[in-house]
């Protein structure tokens, strides 16, 4: 098989075991378990919790002391044994514990799969940029795959879906043992300093001023993605209490329409090459900030009658807003980091992302908005909110322009270049 093709299956079994129950995950809380409400958001801060140490870690251990793709294979099978489990929890206080445990599992295999195939195309001399992206589009077609099969398997209010999950994170686990070596790359000796020795090798990419300003706008952006994922399919189902629309199929299906975001994502994965080539990545993540702006501008003035285009077109944008940022700044960071620390900086950027990026958006839009945009009966006043997060976008892709400094010369392939820090 071509190593195209094996990292093509790797991808597609990465987020199939996520799209497995990530989006019905409330079904089974709220539908099956009758669990309160009040502590169902907790669940997906988990997240942003595991996000902040586990993908560093783990990317120390690829670069000092295990093969990557055995580390990737570790962490699945874990995940699958935590996944199995999952049903077999009574207590909603202990299942975020459970959950929590799964995703120290689950969200380090995302920075650790980049750099396994970061890892496997440079060795065979491809070209990561032209390359890594048709690869990774496998990855939201698994995703979509995995709705579609939980759901045509009637699955969104059953355990099952664990299950599901739990058998496909079993398989990768099993399959990433075949993957091309990723050896550790970062040698201690008795004359290594300190940095080096615990493996904070790729925290030195903070002193690069460039870098450090791309880290601090990658959290930005991460507490973006953040907003959208907790609020997007809860703004569509509270139009559930408006009698003009309760009946409609995007109030009904919500998660149909949200999927929409998904299928865009493929399209905007494939373009990539394309705009990081031409624009480079300045331009590439100043796209996705607008992209955001409108985003969340859509969501504002959207409804499920007369103004469903605007959701649907909102949910078209996202893909460019999430993969111009996610994807296009994955390889910014390979590009400019040192091989030796290829997964701890992989690592880093998962870090400012899903991990501090994630917990300050999901803490402070929380606060934000229980305290200014929740009216006295208890209801969301979801204009205002989404015209905030809009403006909120807006400011950072302003600031972007002037604080982040690169310079990209058209038409240059930097894609198997490598600055060393």
């Amino acid at each position: 098989m071509s190593i195209k093709f094996r990292l093509i299956v790797m991808n597609f079994l990465q987020f199939f075991v996520w799209g497995s129950w990530l989006i019905t995950i409330g079904a089974y809380w709220f539908q099956n378990k009758h669990w309160p409400g009040d502590k169902f958001g907790i669940i997906f801060s988990t997240m942003g919790i595991a996000s902040l140490f586990m993908p560093a870690l783990t990317g120390i251990i690829a670069d000092k002391f295990v093969n990557a793709e055995k580390l990737y294979g570790i962490c699945h099978i874990g995940g699958a044994i935590v996944l199995f489990c999952l049903p077999m929890v009574a207590d909603p206080s202990i299942f975020f514990w459970v959950i929590l445990l799964n995703m120290m599992f689950y969200m380090p295999t995302i920075s650790l799969s980049i750099a396994v195939a970061y890892s496997a195309l440079k060795n065979k001399d491809k070209d990561i940029v032209k390359n890594y992206p048709p690869i990774r589009v496998w990855g939201t077609i698994g995703f979509i795959a995995a709705l579609w099969t939980v759901s045509l398997m009637g699955f969104e209010t059953s355990a099952y879906q664990f299950y599901v999950a739990s058998v496909a994170s079993l398989f990768l686990g099993i399959y990433a043992f075949t993957l091309p070596a990723c050896p550790p790359k970062l040698a201690v000796t008795k004359s290594s300093s300190w940095v080096n020795v615990f493996g904070l090798n790729s925290f030195s990419l903070f002193k690069n001023k460039k870098m450090a300003m791309f880290f601090i706008f990658s959290m930005l952006l991460g507490a973006a993605l953040q907003l959208t994922n907790a609020y997007g399919d809860t703004f569509l189902h509270d139009f559930a209490n408006v009698e003009a629309y309760k009946n409609l199929t995007a109030v009904k299906y919500p998660a149909i329409i949200m999927s929409i975001s998904q299928i865009s994502e493929t399209l905007f994965i494939l373009a990539i090459p394309f705009f990081l080539r031409r624009f480079g990545i300045k331009q590439v993540m100043f796209f996705s900030m607008l992209a955001w702006v409108l985003r969340f501008g859509l969501f504002a003035y959207g409804n499920p009658g007369s103004g469903l285009w605007m959701i649907i077109l909102s949910c078209i944008v996202y893909g460019m807003a999430f993969d111009f940022f996610n994807i296009s700044g994955s390889l910014f960071v390979e590009t400019q980091s040192d091989p030796a620390i290829r997964a701890s900086a992989q690592g880093v950027f998962m870090m400012m992302t899903n991990g501090v990026g994630a917990v300050l958006g999901s803490t402070i839009s929380g606060y934000v908005i229980q305290h200014f945009y929740t009216n006295a009966a208890g209801g969301k006043e979801w204009q205002s909110i989404w015209l905030a997060f809009a403006g909120y976008a807006l400011v950072i892709a302003v600031l972007f322009v002037f604080l982040f400094k690169h310079e990209h010369k058209r038409g240059e392939d930097d894609s198997r270049k490598v600055t060393a820090h």
